[in-house]
């Protein structure tokens, strides 16, 4: 049961409402949104406190359309976290993502359950390993952390944090 209302837009104040119109007007249109106008997913929790829901929004924008990361890469990375929270919505909201993308049913099995599998494209192998390890232990070795650019191991872990942050509110919010 969810923890937090689902707040329709002509409810909202001035200031989550200027949040609001941000969100569904943005690369992530009205995807969103429910049938009667409030957000879903991590963006409701968002319009609680407008000024950090919007740098945490804005961040996870950034992520999603201007990071140098492939696509792949970036769905392989979100659902790798997905997995290890055992977030739900994340893993709903992203696994389409990564089908229209190319990845099997097998491997996003993989990605869900934290099993073995082998990439053939060497780069999505090398974000596949940091990104597990990272969740797993919150830290690289030397190897690791040579396996991918200083740019790309940035935005990452960044991806990392970002998508961690999203499933423990999701979770605390019961969404």
């Amino acid at each position: 049961m969810a923890r937090l209302r689902r707040t329709p837009p002509h409810d909202l104040d001035p200031e989550a409402r200027a949040l609001y119109d941000q969100i569904t007007s943005g690369p992530r249109g009205t995807f969103m949104v429910d049938a009667e106008g409030g957000l879903t997913g991590p963006f409701n929790a968002m319009l609680l406190s407008p000024p950090v829901g919007d740098p945490l929004q804005e961040l996870g924008a950034a992520i999603r359309y201007r990071s140098s990361l492939t696509d792949r890469a970036r769905e392989l990375a979100v659902l790798v976290v997905a997995g290890h929270q055992d977030s739900a919505f994340e893993r709903a909201a992203h696994e389409p993502i990564a089908r229209d993308l190319g990845f099997t049913e097998e491997q996003l099995q993989a990605l869900r359950d934290g099993s073995p599998l082998a990439l053939p494209d060497p780069a999505e192998a090398a974000v596949l390993a940091v990104t597990r390890a990272l969740v797993a232990k919150g830290d690289l070795d030397d190897e690791e952390y040579a396996a991918l650019g200083e740019r790309e191991l940035f935005e990452l872990t960044t991806l990392v944090g970002y998508y961690t942050t999203l499933a423990l509110q999701l979770r605390v919010f019961r969404v």
